[in-house]
């Protein structure tokens, strides 16, 4: 029985090593931030940081996975596709979380009215008009409603919203 007891022990101790010895299957980064935004991952598989802050030259993540070499090395190539948008012109891009968020990060609006963009319709925040500042695309921030400064091209901010 001891030699038997030896075996069986023999037997667990190289299936443990053969295990691992296995490549570890990827995880996936891809997670929700807050404001149901686009986020990444980090190492403890409960933070999850927004896209926009990855990259960022400021470690979000405990162990600065955010930040590391691999990652940042050749932006965009080197993200996880989850977290780039491209933009209509195919050099621009923005980090996903930036896609619908209202504002003109593209610079021509692609990220907010594009048909790749598939933003929804201006939230409860928004007012939809056709907006004279460079900086909204379809939507004006509501706090901006009837503040006495046109952001709408019909003034619908001032006298509708």
């Amino acid at each position: 029985s001891a030699v038997a007891l030896l075996v069986l022990t023999a037997a667990v101790a190289s299936g443990v090593a053969a295990l691992a010895l296995l490549p570890r299957a990827p995880v996936s980064r891809l997670c929700t931030a807050p404001n149901n935004k686009t986020g990444f991952l980090c190492d403890d598989r409960v933070t999850c940081v927004p896209a926009s802050w990855v990259c960022d030259r400021v470690s979000n993540c405990r162990n600065g996975e955010d930040e590391q070499e691999q990652l940042c090395g050749d932006l965009p190539h080197s993200l996880p596709g989850f977290l780039v948008f491209y933009c209509s012109n195919p050099r621009s891009w923005v980090y996903a979380d930036q896609r619908c968020n209202g504002l003109n990060d593209c610079g021509d609006c692609s990220d907010e009215t594009w048909s790749l963009a598939a933003c929804p319709p201006c939230g409860q925040e928004w007012w939809s008009c056709s907006p004279v500042h460079y900086e909204f695309c379809s939507c004006v921030p509501r706090r901006l409603c009837r503040d006495g400064i046109q952001h709408c091209l019909g003034w619908s901010d001032e006298f509708l919203c």
